[in-house]
């Protein structure tokens, strides 16, 4: 990892250090991992609410006339299915049907469109898109005139009827719309990677400050915290939600990584699509399966190795110790064989074999 001269901070930076924030560099920005604590943070996401700066994720904006066509073949999901307004889950493929990133496109218009992409991909991605940008379309890098913030948890509509001034006025999943919050213009998608109801905000990043505090202040008799990097991960893992560089790389594809659903086969072309379809007509050579720890081991970590019957079988691809579940939990791509529920397999951890099984997604179930 780069030193932290090297790093980049968000709009919100400062607002971390004031509030006492872990700060560490992750994918090239200085980045909260915690405040609190992270089971805390966690728990205040699945019971009332908690708000994480996203402001370093990337953002482009596309339009022309031609803009509509050439997503489409750029990405895996149908961009024609979008109404304006509408959101989408999709992965950016390389010729080889590898994953680039996984990201969210949203319709502004019919020609306009709103991506929002992985911070350590946002430079490989824009140079990618632009590389195979047709003349009528405008493609931009907005990423520095965005703040961010993801605010969620079962107390997200109650927070927001008194930001926004009433009860109904959230888009429905996987929408998004403009506003504003204390005078601040904002556009607010129903979004999220916790497995919790919440939205993904995204305002000018010169207002962020003003924002986040403002939130706060309104969340905070309702349960509202600042959350980290730390909570974000034990979270999104407890549904398995794949992390790019970590679940997710140019080195497998969305089949293999259990992405076929955010894949439209049906469209003409689009790029990787011919190496997708083969894996998915014949089977992929590795599925990306979730797992438990069983008894009182140590939590996995990436890069352990994962054993059936003393043998190397695969690694730990993502692992921690799941604050609502109470033990170890992680992900690793493994033969389909191997990847079945209930298969037995072990993970190594400091030169010592640990029991694990194949669980069913997501990891956590709300009741």
């Amino acid at each position: 990892m780069a030193s932290d001269t090297a790093e980049k901070s968000t709009a919100l930076y400062e607002e971390h250090v004031r509030l006492g924030a872990r700060v560490i560099p992750f994918g090239g920005w200085k980045m909260p991992v915690q405040y609190s604590g992270i089971v805390q943070e966690h728990h205040a996401v699945r019971n009332a609410a908690g708000m994480f700066d996203i402001s370093h994720m990337g953002q482009f904006t596309a339009e022309g006339s031609g803009a509509a066509a050439w997503l489409n073949r750029m990405l895996t999901n149908n961009v024609d299915k979008l109404e304006a307004g509408g959101g989408q889950y999709t992965l950016l493929l390389n010729d080889k049907g590898g994953i680039i990133d996984d990201l969210i496109i949203y319709r502004l218009g019919s020609d306009r469109f709103f991506l929002v992409v992985n911070a350590s991909r946002t430079e490989e991605d824009f140079a990618w898109l632009d590389r195979h940008r047709p003349s009528e379309v405008a493609l931009h890098n907005r990423s520095d005139q965005y703040g961010g913030v993801a605010i969620q948890g079962p107390k997200t509509e109650e927070l927001f009827a008194k930001l926004l001034g009433g009860p109904g006025k959230l888009p429905a999943r996987n929408q998004i719309l403009d506003t504003e919050i204390n005078g601040v213009p904002v556009s607010i998608a129903r979004t999220g990677y916790t497995g919790e109801d919440g939205v993904e905000v995204f305002f000018p990043a010169k207002q962020a400050a003003i924002l986040w505090n403002h939130v706060l202040d309104v969340g905070k008799p309702l349960g509202l915290v600042p959350c980290g990097l730390g909570a974000r991960d034990t979270l999104r893992l407890e549904m398995c939600y794949p992390l790019n560089g970590s679940d997710l790389s140019p080195e497998h594809n969305p089949i293999e990584a259990g992405l076929g659903f955010f894949v439209d086969l049906t469209k003409p072309d689009f790029v990787g699509k011919e190496v997708v379809a083969r894996a998915k007509a014949e089977g992929p050579a590795q599925k990306l399966a979730p797992f438990r720890m069983e008894g009182k081991g140590p939590p996995p970590r990436p890069h352990y190795a994962v054993l059936k019957d003393g043998r190397k079988i695969g690694e730990v691809t993502s692992g921690t110790l799941s604050p609502s579940l109470n033990y170890g939990i992680g992900m690793a791509y493994l033969s389909p064989e191997n990847a079945k529920i209930g298969s037995k397999i072990e993970i190594e951890i400091r030169g010592q074999k640990f029991p694990a099984q194949i669980e069913k997604k997501p990891l956590y179930k709300k009741t």
